[in-house]
Parts: structure tokens; sequence; C-alpha cells
């Protein structure tokens, strides 16, 4: 590949190659994916001369205040994506329910998952957002009355591609189709996404983490052992010291590790019992598991690798630690410590305090 002058369709008709179960049509759902990530930048990018900024005045299904722009994002996705014979329903973290395709279009083979406005909190003081998207094989027993809820709730590892554009400096597009994850650069005056940072790979280790320190109170005890030897740098256990990092936007954090590495969390907490975890599987979690992995990377909740997970509904949470290598598997160990007791201190019978008074 030339680096540089490579596109998205020309990727797409190289990667075809290699790999016949690719069919045709999806690198036309690709392109169409592509189009719709290029109409959101162009939104985004205008800002207040749209008029696409604030509140849209409404909740989504999630319980959150909606942006404008995350309703104009999901509305360009359905749009560019409807049509083209290559989907049979879609699923956005924006709508209760799944999307089927109108009657009057063509039914496809794959089925949509996506985000169409990540970090959509950040957009009002013009920090970067994103869109993330997961693409997954419409089971083929599925009858005339098209896919259901329960055909979506397929695990990470039956993803057949997964990416997102980060809208930026410039705009960019991450891709994985299950051979390396690959970056892509928008240039504007073509209007085409061109291949730029071919086979990314994430370093195994790393000197920074992302998290939301003003949680670090609810956080379960093996995140909070893990980031407090952090924070204790070279005097510490670690003996180096890192930096701390949060962009409020997972596009925005998973991309920097991308670039040069580091650990992205998001765990359980104990704020709200309710939710096992504050990211989505299927719109979130899923996609960035598959892309992080591509390159080198891992994906855990802490208990499992999130490709594994089974998922049980379209908008199923999960906690999410992702990036270098050694510093998710060095998590996940704390986890297995905490659960058998192994990370607390040792003491002995013969040193405890006695007493003949007894508190019952």
């Amino acid at each position: 590949m030339l680096c540089g002058r490579t596109n998205v369709n020309k990727f797409l008709v190289e990667e075809q190659r290699r790999n016949p179960a690719l069919a045709g049509d999806f690198s036309m759902l690709i392109s169409d994916i592509v189009r719709s990530c290029k109409a959101i930048a162009q939104g985004v990018s205008r800002g207040s001369l749209a008029d696409v900024l604030g509140d849209a005045g409404q909740e989504n299904v999630q319980g959150e205040a909606q942006k404008k722009l995350d309703v104009l994002a999901n509305q360009a996705f359905i749009r560019h994506c409807e049509w083209g014979g290559h989907l049979a329903a879609m699923a956005s973290e924006e709508m209760e329910d799944i999307y089927p395709i109108p009657s009057e279009n063509l039914r496809g083979r794959y089925l949509l998952v996506f985000d169409p406005l990540d970090g959509s909190s950040n957009i009002d003081v013009n920090l970067s957002v994103g869109s993330i998207f997961s693409v997954l094989r419409c089971p083929e027993h599925v009858g005339d009355g098209g896919p259901g809820v329960a055909d979506f709730l397929q695990p990470g590892s039956s993803q057949v591609a997964a990416g997102y554009a980060l809208y930026g400096p410039s705009t960019m597009l991450v891709l994985t189709v299950g051979n390396g994850t690959h970056g892509f650069t928008l240039d504007r005056n073509i209007g085409e996404f061109l291949l730029t940072h071919p086979n990314l790979r994430i370093s195994p280790e790393t000197r920074e983490f992302a998290i939301n320190a003003s949680n670090e109170r609810f956080w379960e005890p093996p995140i909070q052992r893990y980031v407090s030897e952090c924070l204790a740098g070279q005097g510490g256990v670690r003996g180096k010291d890192f930096n701390m990092r949060w962009v409020a936007s997972m596009v925005a954090e998973v991309h920097r590790i991308l670039m040069r590495g580091g650990v992205f969390m998001y765990p359980r907490d104990s704020k709200d019992l309710s939710k096992p975890g504050r990211l989505r599987l299927m719109y979130e979690a899923n996609p960035m598991a598959l892309i992080v992995a591509q390159a080198g990377g891992l994906a855990s909740t802490g208990g499992e690798r999130i490709v594994d997970v089974q998922p049980t509904s379209l908008h199923q949470r999960v906690p999410v630690v992702l990036g270098s290598r050694d510093e998710v598997e060095r998590i996940e160990r704390y986890h297995r410590e905490h659960a058998t007791g192994e990370d607390q201190p040792f003491r002995s019978p013969l040193f405890s305090t006695r007493t003949l008074f007894r508190d019952d």
C-alpha cells in the first residue's frame, strides 16, 4: 500500500482479495458509513455557524440530554446507510429499539450498530468528539419479518468490522476488518479519507493512564490499588512516574492510546449500583475492543475479555479497561487477587488484639 495515496475504497478492495468472505456489498456498506462520517464532520466543523450546538430539548433512551448534533449525527447514519441494500437493520445508542430497513428498500446481509456522536458533552466547548460503529453479520435464519433484537446480541468476537471517526484538528477514520488496525485522514481538498497510519500498534508498556479521578471514592478496590500505585511514581512499587489524562470522549482516549500507548479505564463503581458499568457494550466497548486488540492491545471488563461477553440487551453497560497489554493484564490480576483475598495484608492470629470482654 502507498501510505497517503490509498483511499478507503482501494484499501477495502485489497482486503477483500485477502479475505473472500468480505463480499462485494461489504465494501459498499463501509463506503456508506464513511459518507455518514463525512457529513457529521461537516456539521461539527461548522458549529455555531450552522446552529447545531446546544441541547435538542429531549432525552435519549439512556436518560441523557441529547445535543442537537446527537440527533443530526443519528439521522446522518440512517440517511446514508438505509437505502443501499447492504443492511438488514441498524441499532443506535440514541434509539431505544432497532431500526429496520424500510420495506421499499432492499435488505442486505449485515447489521450496523453505532454511537453517532461519542463525547457530545464536549461539542459546546469545541473539544474532540467522534462516531463509533460495528458491523455484524445478520443470522441466516432471519425470515421475511426481518431481524429482531436477539439477532443483534452477538459477542464482540463475531464482529466483521469496527471503526471510529475522530472529529478533531483533522478528521480521521480508524478501521479494522480483522487484519490489523489502520488510520485514514480526510483530505478535504478531494473529499477522500487517505491511508496515513497503516498497521497501528499499541506499545505493551506505558507510563500514561486515563480515568475520571472525580469518581475515586466509588471505584472498586483493584482500580483504587492500580491508580494509587501509578500516582506514587518513582518512590512507589511501580518505580516510575505516570501521567494521567481525561478527555471525556472515548474516541479521543482510544485514539491517543493508538498513537502513543496508554490505558483507559471506565470501571464499575458504587455511584449507581443499578449499572454494572458506564459504557455500552454494543455501541462503544465491543467496537473499541476489536480495534485495540487488532493493534496488539487488550480490552477487558477486569474479569473477562470484552469481546467474550455475551450481550443480553441492546443497551447493556459494562466496565471497560483497555489499552497497553501489560497494564491491562496487571489490572486483571488485581481483580483476581481481590476476588481471592490475596490483596489483603496478612494478619497473624498470634498478634491479634486479645480481650476477655466480647462486644456481643
